[in-house]
């Protein structure tokens, strides 16, 4: 079977591509195009509705949201729930991260529970299934991780994070830098680099890098360059060892795509605001024009409990600065795994950010909704508001709850309504783009 990079280099244009350039307000030409230069991938959900999603440059931010059971809380009903949840909230992909449990069925009934393209991280589930066979994750047999890589691909995974960029001179960088002030705090890419000591051995994923392209591109699964090795705090933010694994991820990036596998590449979790322009610029000169997959970020390490507003004003300001996919963060995040209403909210917020973020880089496109529910404010027509809303029932459920629209205006100003009493003066001023049509 060939990709969707291999068709669109022939120039062949395909239902996923016309499907592509629909959502997006592109022509199919152009999201051909985009896909041949690998500047764009195309997920597709593989049961249900059979979810598109094109990622990458000149395509909205889209947002990822993650799932999964945990040795702590093991509850396959309730993975299954945030599931449905996270794609009701508008997520646009799900990563399935269970790390506890019969990981095979949940990975197959989270997939035949959604429409949305799924994506997982295979480490996760090779070091689990090594403690449980050999008694240690450390004991995990390489030639059974790309058995277990193959199946989940079988299965109809998606897209796949998967660890290519540690290796031994990444992990020398970490010790010569005198480590870190926030530690590791990639699970699958820790215990990797706790294997590759305890064996002194290479990392598989990295030293037979031909073996993990040839599986995904033959089920055209898109490659997720993982970051292993990410800052999880911002004071570690563009280190040594940060940027050793992104320059290696942007050049195994070029040669899964000269093999014509469909790839993107994974960027930090913590990052001041200063330094998340930057970055994604590195990435996309280095990878030539990779879609980059944002985790996060988070500009500060203080807001457990609200990083899910603290990750909105990273996400922000990386779809602004170019970032692909966005990564959402729970009000649980760093406190404990998250339930249905935090999946919600995760959701939510980091839509309202890529949007934010969208206006800046999709001007003229992205922005239109915003500019007539500014003029359906200014003249009062509040139904055909809540039809520009990213949220309308949301908007719905708070005026009902507060009774707060009168005849007039809301409950906020009243009789002060600023927008009616300037109408009564500059009604008769408005022309052109401004008339309400």
């Amino acid at each position: 079977m060939s990709t969707q990079l291999e068709k669109a280099r022939e120039g062949e244009i395909t239902p996923e591509m016309e499907e592509v350039a629909r959502q997006e307000g592109l022509s199919s030409e152009e999201v051909c195009s985009l896909v041949a230069e690998g500047r764009v991938v195309i997920l597709k959900g593989r049961f249900k509705q059979k979810r598109v999603v094109g990622i990458g440059h000149r395509l909205r931010t889209k947002i990822n949201a993650s799932i999964g059971t945990s040795s702590e809380v093991c509850d396959l009903e309730l993975e299954r729930r945030k599931a449905r949840v996270a794609e009701e909230a508008g997520a646009d992909t799900l990563m399935e991260l269970s790390a506890a449990g019969d990981l095979d069925q949940i990975r197959r009934e989270i997939l035949r529970e959604v429409s949305l393209p799924v994506g997982n991280v295979p480490l996760y589930q090779a070091f689990c299934d090594a403690a449980r066979k050999y008694g240690s994750p450390l004991k995990l047999d390489p030639e059974e991780l790309f058995e277990l890589i193959e199946r989940q691909c079988a299965d109809g995974i998606a897209f796949m994070a998967i660890h290519c960029g540690i290796n031994l001179w990444t992990i020398e960088r970490l010790k010569r830098q005198g480590y870190r002030y926030g530690g590791l705090c990639s699970k699958g890419g820790t215990l990797m680099v706790q294997w590759m000591i305890e064996n002194n051995r290479e990392n598989p994923l990295y030293e037979q890098f031909h073996r993990v392209v040839d599986i995904l591109r033959r089920y055209d699964t898109v490659l997720s360059l993982g970051n292993g090795i990410r800052a999880g705090a911002i004071h570690d933010s563009l280190d040594r060892a940060q940027m050793a694994e992104l320059i290696i991820n942007c050049e195994l990036a070029e040669v899964a795509r000269e093999a014509g596998c469909q790839v993107m590449v994974e960027g930090p979790g913590h990052v001041p605001l200063d330094e998340i322009a930057p970055n994604i610029v590195v990435q996309k000169r280095m990878s030539g024009g990779a879609p980059y997959y944002m985790l996060g970020p988070l500009p500060t390490d203080v807001g457990a409990a609200w990083d899910h507003v603290t990750a909105a004003i990273g996400a922000a300001h990386s779809a602004m600065a170019g970032a692909d996919l966005i990564c959402y963060i729970t009000p649980a995040e760093h406190l404990a795994l998250p339930n249905e209403e935090d999946v919600t909210i995760g959701v939510k917020v980091a839509r309202l950010a890529a949007h934010a973020g969208d206006v800046v880089k999709l001007r003229g496109r992205a922005d239109l909704a915003d500019k007539q529910i500014s003029k359906d404010r200014r003249d009062l027509l509040w139904g055909r508001q809540f039809e520009n809303m990213l949220f309308p029932d949301d908007a719905r459920r708070l005026v009902e709850e507060r009774r707060s629209i009168g005849s007039k205006g809301c409950s906020m100003c009243g009789d002060m309504c600023a927008l009616k009493h300037a109408a009564d003066v500059f009604t008769p001023y408005i022309k052109g783009d401004k008339l309400n049509k």
